[in-house]
């Protein structure tokens, strides 16, 4: 029986090189700035994404809670697509840590525009919450790993500064948007006030995001760290595995998403799935299941009993998610599982 895993690109793992890279590492105290590897991973995200300073964290969610934290006061508001990863998937993390409200747009593939913006922002009023933080969320997770339009992040920082409004980017996916887009990380981030990038998901690191701005934004970011626990030590061995997968990681996503638009194929000639292949931009495949007597739990369950595993996201909607431990070839029999499952 096959053992493919397509629930997430968080489930890839560290390559024998990159493990060579980790034992390999020169380490010294993060905490006292005397990792060497440490140090030059924040040196490289912030060349990358054309910032002053980087912090490397634990986590995305860490990336995302601290910028939260810097840009908010307690009883402000953070603005974002209604199934976007901070609102819907960070345990109430903002009103919690933060002490901050949340207000969410609805917008095609987990998208809004700047004039839907626009349209959430709210007015002056001592009785309202004061709107402070708008977040983007590239690539748009729920919305099928899509590409937010260059164009359109401009127009929405444009209504930022309009505003008085500070804008951040929580840049799980962001190198896939770079492959996809041929667009580079600086110019992605360039809008932006705060932004981050994950080396957990695709580029296949076990552990660990660095976030990125101003140099005082960074400072603060660092309090932050030390306050929520996020300090560490001898941080160099995954820091370690985040600049291999820079080094080796970023150009092959390519390879994941042309996977995912192959599998997103495969699946459309599928009879009781519902999906568009033109609109698998990255390395996320959703679709529907449509079949009577089905749904995305039962196809789930029954394709995980024959070692095909991927998510259900709602009564009907599942996800499969390409990644550095998917071939073609698992893409083509995930789909032919799904075939037989449901022509059974």
């Amino acid at each position: 029986m096959p053992h493919i895993d397509l629930y997430s690109d968080t489930r890839t793992r560290p390559t024998p090189a990159m493990r060579r890279a980790i034992a390999e590492a020169e380490v010294g105290d993060e905490q006292a700035g005397l990792d060497p590897t440490v140090n030059a991973l924040n040196e490289r995200v912030a060349a990358l994404l054309g910032t002053e300073a980087a912090v490397f964290l634990p986590s995305g969610t860490m990336c995302n809670e601290i910028a939260i934290a810097i840009h908010c006061r307690p009883g402000d508001e953070v603005i974002s697509h209604r199934f976007s990863h901070v609102l819907s998937y960070e345990g109430g993390g903002p009103s919690h840590l933060a002490g901050a409200s949340t207000w969410g747009i609805d917008g095609a593939n987990g998208m809004f525009t700047a004039a839907e913006l626009e349209a959430a922002i709210r007015p002056p009023n001592r009785y309202l919450p004061r709107s402070r933080l708008v977040v983007v969320e590239q690539t748009s997770n729920t919305g099928g790993g899509r590409v937010w339009p260059l164009a359109e992040i401009e127009a929405i920082a444009a209504v930022t500064r309009r505003h008085g409004l500070a804008l951040h980017m929580d840049g799980a996916r962001l190198m896939n948007a770079v492959v996809a887009s041929g667009i580079p990380a600086a110019t992605w981030a360039a809008p932006f006030d705060s932004s981050w990038i994950d080396f957990s998901k695709g580029l296949g690191a076990p552990i660990g995001a660095c976030l990125a701005g101003s140099a005082a934004f960074i400072h603060e970011a660092w309090r932050l760290k030390q306050r929520w626990g996020g300090a560490m030590r001898q941080a160099g061995i995954v820091a370690a595995a985040a600049l291999y997968a820079l080094d080796h990681h970023v150009d092959r996503l390519a390879e994941d998403h042309a996977n995912a638009k192959r599998l997103a194929e495969r699946l459309a000639d599928v009879d009781g799935i519902e999906i568009d292949p033109t609109g698998v931009d990255t390395n996320l495949v959703y679709f529907h299941v449509r079949k009577p007597g089905w749904d995305a739990a039962r196809l789930t369950e029954a394709a995980a009993a024959d070692g095909v595993v991927f998510g259900s996201f709602g009564p009907s909607r599942c996800r499969m998610v390409t990644h550095l431990d998917v071939t073609t070839q698992d893409c083509d029999t995930a789909a032919a599982v799904v075939r037989r499952l449901l022509g059974a």
